[in-house]
């Protein structure tokens, strides 16, 4: 099959509902400006944190009840689904996943999970049992720089696999639309 002329896809998809979008946007936003708007330890630092570890939590019920793509079972990435989906691309082969790939899957659990874990620690640190102590406040740091890292290579990944897969992956979690071209 002779691909498309760029500009006009060869099909379309609805794959991200509007919660899943404005989740990933958000907490986009709240992950730039923590990390390099708002100051540390200022209560808006704070309150964006808490506001991410919230967005988390309400993806992951979105998971359970949201739509089709937005499921968990659409999308975890188990053992099998990951060793197949690795075992392909190491022959050459490019799977098609309609929502998230297994190994964009693992990405997403790991940067909700360090949101999370910051939420934890960020909170900890203000309590008093934890006020001042030095490996919680540590934790919180290196997990953020983690996650700021994993983020970069999310979007790079989202970048090169959209010319890898032919897709218009960027587009879609603006649109919830996957062009395929």
């Amino acid at each position: 099959m002779n691909p498309a002329p760029t500009g006009h896809p060869q099909s379309r998809v609805r794959v991200w509902d509007p919660l899943v979008r404005v989740f990933h946007w958000t907490l986009v936003t709240c992950v730039v400006l923590n990390s390099w708007v708002v100051e540390e330890g200022e209560w808006l630092h704070e309150w964006i944190g808490y506001t991410a570890a919230g967005l988390v939590a309400l993806r992951l019920v979105w998971g359970l009840i949201g739509s089709r793509h937005a499921r968990f079972t659409d999308w975890f990435p188990t053992p099998r689904r990951v060793r197949s989906h690795v075992v392909a691309l190491v022959q050459g082969q490019l799977p098609e996943h309609t929502g998230h790939n297994p190994l964009g899957a693992l990405m997403m659990l790991a940067l909700m999970s360090l949101v999370l874990g910051l939420g934890l620690t960020g909170w900890l640190q203000g309590t008093d049992a934890f006020w001042g102590v030095e490996w919680v406040q540590e934790l919180h740091e290196g997990m953020a720089e983690t996650l700021v890292w994993l983020a970069a290579l999310h979007a790079a990944a989202a970048l090169v696999m959209g010319r890898i897969e032919r897709t218009r992956l960027v587009k879609a979690m603006f649109t919830g639309v996957k062009e395929r071209y």
